[in-house]
């Protein structure tokens, strides 16, 4: 393997040679670079599954509520066998902005689920401004990009 990265014209076709090798580590194939560092792909943001799933709760637990399949909180949390506080908690969820909902859900959290479990304000606005203020570039003033 060369050590040096190399480029040729055929016609009008240019050829770019990247020396690298391909490395086995735990299962999964990396990518080598005659240094010995791993060449890491770019890749999109994942969600955090503990907020997706938190956020999946409390929208299946307001329909059920909403289609009276249970009378109240207490009901539910009786049947779902965890404290009704948790429950109040994460019903909390589905008051949250759309926007900073969609950053959650393309793994662009705005805070940990302990964050959003604490109350927060109703209003979106003022929600942006809690959960998203120090994420917020200048240019993004009032909208969440």
């Amino acid at each position: 393997m060369t050590e040096r990265v190399e480029t040729r014209l055929y016609g009008t076709t240019l050829v770019v040679r990247i020396p690298m090798r391909f490395q086995r580590r735990g299962g999964r194939k990396r990518i080598v670079a005659p240094d010995g560092s791993a060449i890491v792909p770019t890749s999109k943001p994942q969600p955090d599954g503990t907020l997706v799933k938190a956020l999946a709760r409390a929208w299946r637990w307001q329909k059920l509520l909403d289609d009276d399949f249970y009378t109240g909180i207490a009901a539910l949390a009786d049947a779902e066998r965890i404290s009704r506080s948790y429950v109040c908690r994460v019903l909390r969820l589905t008051l949250l902005a759309p926007d900073i909902v969609e950053r959650i859900l393309d793994g662009r959290p705005t805070a940990g689920l302990a964050q959003f479990l604490k109350p927060f304000p109703v209003e979106w606005e003022r929600q942006r401004t809690q959960f998203c203020a120090a994420l917020m570039k200048p240019d993004e003033a009032g909208v969440l990009g």
